[in-house]
């Protein structure tokens, strides 16, 4: 697979998830739930059901929940001025 086969499941599922936490619609709770269901059957259509679907969808779900705390934390300490 090339970058972009990789990468765009990743970057689509962190950008729906960041939504989803920015509406709160959704409890904070049950994103990490929401990310892995998301990822597991994304990963399925796209590769059919077999364990190592499994994985790679787990691996997107990890992926996009770290890059949602990861923007949520830069954000925080950019709003409360902090300085390295």
């Amino acid at each position: 697979m090339d970058f972009m086969t990789d990468f765009t499941p990743y970057a689509g599922l962190a950008v729906l998830l960041y939504a989803m936490r920015q509406t709160k619609r959704v409890p904070n709770r049950y994103i990490p739930i929401i990310a892995v269901v998301l990822g597991v059957a994304f990963s399925y259509w796209q590769q059919g059901i077999s364990p190592s679907a499994t994985v790679e969808g787990l691996k997107y779900a990890l992926l996009g929940i770290g890059t949602v705390a990861g923007v949520k934390y830069f954000l925080e300490k950019k709003e409360h001025g902090e300085k390295d």
